[in-house]
């Protein structure tokens, strides 16, 4: 593969970032989709369902019918979410990315770019909850394109997040990511963060039981970290 260097976020860039952001959370619909599949309420539904409509009515055509239009649904309730947080995020802090994350201090927007073109991204902003006593960065908008995985690209990113936050003095970072994202929990279990607790991000996330796990990060410092 091609050598790519990490840099600084141009306006220049903002197509291929939001095609980058976009298309890397579409990729876990499919992870979303076996997830629901593997539920105790999914299997009774798919069995129970097309079953009794067959006892009742006594037609293995009706009965499958029903069974495909389970799926269609449960299919809708896997993309649900992560269209609803692409179509958020794009209405919120990605939809100007350099007011929101260069033009104050503490927050910053990295791209990797390879042969001049966006194939990583991953931004920081000073935690909401952040205090004088537990100063916290969070990391958010990991992303690596498909073809340029597995060249370390995405630690990369992260470590870049991890000298910013040594560099400005923070105590820890802090993500989110969700439990069908495997890849990105073990990243970042192997960068040495530590889970601290799962939430439902959203409405959509909820109804596909599709927890949010918080993780933490503790940089050296006099203090004890605490989760």
């Amino acid at each position: 593969m091609a050598p790519y260097h990490i840099r600084k976020y141009r306006e220049s860039d903002h197509k291929e970032v939001i095609e980058l952001f976009s298309v890397g959370m579409t990729e876990n619909i499919p992870a979303t989709f076996r997830h629901l599949l593997r539920l105790p309420q999914t299997l009774v539904l798919l069995c129970g369902g097309p079953l009794t409509l067959f006892l009742v009515s006594g037609s293995w055509l009706l009965a499958l019918m029903a069974s495909l239009a389970l799926l269609a649904v449960l299919r809708f309730l896997a993309k649900y979410p992560w269209t609803e947080y692409v179509a958020m995020s794009l209405n919120t802090d990605m939809s100007d990315i350099t007011k929101t994350y260069l033009s104050k201090q503490g927050s910053y927007f990295w791209v990797a770019e390879c042969e001049e073109q966006v194939v990583g991204m991953v931004a920081c902003l000073p935690a909401e909850d952040s205090t004088l006593e537990r100063k916290q960065l969070e990391l958010l908008h990991l992303s690596v394109a498909l073809e340029h995985r597995g060249q370390g690209m995405a630690k990369a990113l992260v470590r870049m997040v991890l000298q910013f936050a040594r560099d400005l003095g923070y105590s820890e970072i802090i993500l989110s990511t969700t439990a069908v994202q495997y890849s990105a929990i073990g990243l970042y279990q192997s960068l040495g963060f530590q889970k601290v607790h799962e939430y439902f991000f959203s409405t959509g996330f909820r109804i596909t039981s599709v927890a949010t796990i918080r993780f933490i990060y503790c940089l050296p410092s006099p203090q004890v970290c605490q989760a």
